[in-house]
């Protein structure tokens, strides 16, 4: 029973009893009881108007409530003719409006909020309370593996090879730390993991940068200045060496025969070794010195096809099989055939190297020309497979190489050349006892 029914069962009862008591005096005052029933009609009228009135703020309160529970905060309380039940209408009109303006700020900075997450190119992940995926901004769609994460844990993204995968990474990512990440096809990024607090409880997120193409930038400028100092200091050294070894010739002919024959040999080698050392600085040289592509349509696989005459009788020399596994009919590619053709040169003369090196009975290169939804795909595939212990971030990086006596200039030139001409590019083991150089146009 609520209390305004109290109120009024109490109300009732006690002017019920004082009628029963009038009703007794209706034998000797007659008059007197009349009287009575006139004051008891009169006060039951007036404690029902009095409970109505000191419980009118409870129905204000309760309709507060409501609008409350509602999330009504632009309603507003009506005025009434009391006075001092104005003041508590007006209290609660107050408090609706000052959470109606808090509501609106806050919604128009989660509106800002979720633009601000969509429009930034940093991939944002954030948890809830379980550590489930939560929200997810458009960066954060395009990482690999998490087009369809909300609401599944991280880990039950991973793929089925998840060691060394990003998202791998990213799940150990300990809280509050920064690292740098790379994945499997050698992009780089830059993972950091914190907290917020939702509701008095801590909840996770995580922030990704891609970083390959201001790393690639930094070591670029970095390695054209080491290369320039080194072309400048070796080549004046193998300048002034040539000339003293070329002076010095004169003076064979004034020692004895048999001391003649071994000065000139030794200078003749000196001279060799001279000038195999310009080459060597020269070939890094070119890296640096690059000009920029002179576009024009040429075919990719007419191209592919002078390759693949120049290293037929190489590769057949050393019982490796060279050929087109797949060629589709493909529109020709605006670009630098020169660069173009030299950087795909390097490609198959690593494949013919890697497939050399690694020995065995499968001895194969293969060229495939793809058209694929929006893009042209070539490959060349080789069954050397010397790039399944390597990890994809260091297979470009300047100076690297796998090859016993290797430079580390060949995939500098041709990463260069993919990179000048906006073509994305991918070097990795494809599972199949092969590696895959892809290149898309």
């Amino acid at each position: 029973m609520s209390l305004r029914q109290r109120l009024y069962a109490y109300l009732i009862a006690t002017h019920l009893l004082f009628l029963a008591v009038a009703i007794l005096l209706f034998r000797t005052e007659p008059l007197l009881m009349l009287g009575l029933e006139a004051a008891l009609a009169l006060s039951l009228i007036l404690g029902l108007r009095l409970i109505r009135r000191a419980l009118a703020p409870l129905d204000y309160t309760r309709h507060f409530h409501d609008l409350l529970q509602d999330q009504h905060y632009a309603a507003r309380l009506q005025d009434t003719d009391d006075r001092e039940l104005n003041e508590l209408v007006q209290l609660f009109n107050t408090m609706l409006g000052a959470l109606y303006q808090e509501r609106l700020q806050i919604g128009e900075q989660q509106g800002f909020l979720d633009r601000l997450l969509e429009a930034t190119p940093s991939a944002v992940i954030v948890f809830d309370f379980d550590g489930r995926v939560s929200l997810l901004n458009a960066s954060a769609q395009a990482l690999p593996g998490l087009g369809d994460a909300r609401g599944k844990l991280l880990s039950a993204c991973l793929p089925a090879e998840a060691e060394h995968s990003l998202l791998a990474q990213l799940d150990a990512l300990p809280l509050g730390d920064s690292q740098l990440l790379t994945d499997a096809d050698g992009r780089r990024y830059r993972g950091q993991r914190g907290q917020f607090y939702d509701r008095g409880f801590a909840r996770h997120f995580l922030l990704v940068d891609e970083l390959t193409e201001e790393l690639e930038s930094s070591e670029k400028a970095t390695y054209e200045k080491l290369i320039r100092v080194l072309a400048h200091e070796v080549n004046n050294t193998v300048a002034a060496t040539g000339s003293v070894l070329d002076s010095l010739l004169y003076y064979r002919d004034q020692l004895d025969a048999r001391d003649s024959d071994d000065f000139s040999t030794a200078i003749v080698a000196v001279q060799r070794r001279n000038a195999s050392l310009g080459e060597f600085i020269e070939r890094f040289t070119r890296v640096v010195k690059m000009p920029a592509p002179e576009r024009r349509p040429h075919a990719i696989g007419d191209i592919m096809d002078d390759i693949l005459y120049l290293y037929r009788e190489p590769c057949r020399s050393r019982g490796i099989d060279i050929a087109w596994q797949r060629r589709d009919d493909v529109a020709p590619v605006a670009l630098d055939r020169q660069l173009m053709e030299q950087a795909l040169l390097n490609v198959v003369k690593n494949a013919m190297e890697a497939v050399e090196m690694a020995g065995g009975a499968d001895r194969r290169i293969a060229f495939e020309l793809v058209r694929e939804a929006r893009r042209l795909r070539l490959s060349v595939i080789d069954s050397g497979n010397l790039l399944g212990a390597v990890p994809a971030h260091q297979l470009f990086t300047p100076f690297f190489t796998t090859k016993k006596g290797g430079q580390g200039i060949g995939l500098l030139f041709v990463r260069e050349v993919l990179n000048r001409h906006g073509y994305a590019y991918r070097l990795a083991a494809t599972g199949n006892a092969t590696t895959s150089f892809d290149i898309w146009f």
